[in-house]
């Protein structure tokens, strides 16, 4: 299976997907930070998280697969949303969180 393939399957297969730079328990820069940060923040207990520091084929695959240079990268169920600044105004906005409920990946805020 090519690296593309790797990563349609992660990203089609998981309701949420986050390519970031380290873990959430320990990320490694601090875009990847906020990325885990706001994701928190709309409550979704659960994220599929592809550290890319661990296998260069996917580092770079990722940015080849959604066109985008940077990390880290969300998709919610396989759609491409953005990275930490594209997900910080969508946080802002309340867009990220609907997106997340949506996808049931976090509960209606109260």
């Amino acid at each position: 299976m090519d690296i593309q393939e790797v990563i349609r399957e992660q990203v089609t297969t998981n309701p949420v997907v986050l390519y970031m730079k380290g873990t959430p328990q320990f990320p490694q820069c601090g875009f990847s930070s906020a990325a885990v940060q706001i994701l928190k923040g709309c409550g979704v207990s659960a994220v599929a998280a592809v550290n890319v520091l661990e296998n260069d084929a996917i580092r770079q695959g990722i940015k080849e697969f959604s066109n985008w240079p940077t990390i880290p990268q969300l998709y919610i169920k396989g759609e491409f949303v953005g990275g930490s600044d594209i997900m910080r105004e969508m946080f802002e906005s309340g867009e990220l969180q609907q997106l997340l409920v949506d996808a049931g990946a976090a509960k209606p805020a109260a």
